[in-house]
């Protein structure tokens, strides 16, 4: 066999090695996006969003929260804390009839406390401890940017800044999801997303708390 025809064989060779690489990375690329888009839900959109619609980009940024806070082992909560946190909650919902904005505030650092309490990065690093929520609660975590954004906008601003009555209104009944998800003594931790709300008795009997009220209850609408 020629050298020339040797050279030509060892080019071809490395040409489909290449070639296959590319692809299986193509391949990899697009089950990656298929993965984070099943786990992470419309926190994937609204990532996606944030990034103008740099769809690699914000996979970038779901993968990192993956690889820093997928194995993460939520901690159980004792009956003694669970009833703490409920009962704080339910007093938060209270409040909000007559001080919204009260009511959310407490209501973040209600949450705060309690992701520290399963294990979660402490509150005080909002945006850790908010990344590792999204990745274990994916479908609710977006409840907690809302209260969190209400309750630190600037008591200065006007009213579009600050949040309306309504709007802080439906970011208490979003966030109350993931408090539910947080304080459930049934939730098993499988580090996927989807729906992990208690079963539809215990969310019922949750709902006779005091947080029935329509936009009409609220003061300050």
């Amino acid at each position: 066999m020629s050298t020339g025809l040797i050279v030509a064989l060892i080019v071809i060779g490395a040409v489909v090695v290449i070639g296959a690489a590319v692809l299986l990375m193509q391949r990899r690329g697009a089950t990656g996006g298929r993965d984070l888009k099943r786990r992470f839900g419309p926190e994937y959109e609204r990532t996606v969003a944030r990034h103008d619609g740099d769809t690699k980009a914000a996979e970038r940024e779901l993968a990192g929260r993956v690889e820093r806070h997928g194995g993460l082992r939520e901690r159980p909560l004792e009956a003694g804390e669970r009833g703490e946190f409920e009962a704080r909650w339910q007093a938060a919902q209270e409040r909000f009839v007559d001080s919204p904005r009260q009511a959310v505030t407490e209501a973040d650092l209600l949450l705060a406390e309690l992701a520290g309490a399963r294990g979660f990065p402490d509150g005080g690093q909002y945006e850790e401890q908010l990344a590792a929520l999204s990745v274990h609660h994916a479908a609710h975590v977006h409840g907690y940017r809302r209260v969190h954004r209400l309750a630190r906008a600037d008591g200065g601003a006007g009213q579009a800044e600050q949040g309306t009555t309504e709007e802080m209104r439906e970011a208490m009944v979003e966030a109350r999801a993931l408090f539910e998800d947080l304080v459930s003594p049934n939730r098993r931790d499988h580090g996927e997303p989807g729906d992990r709300r208690p079963p539809h008795h215990a969310r019922r009997d949750r709902s006779h708390l005091p947080w029935g009220f329509t936009r009409h209850h609220a003061k300050g609408s």
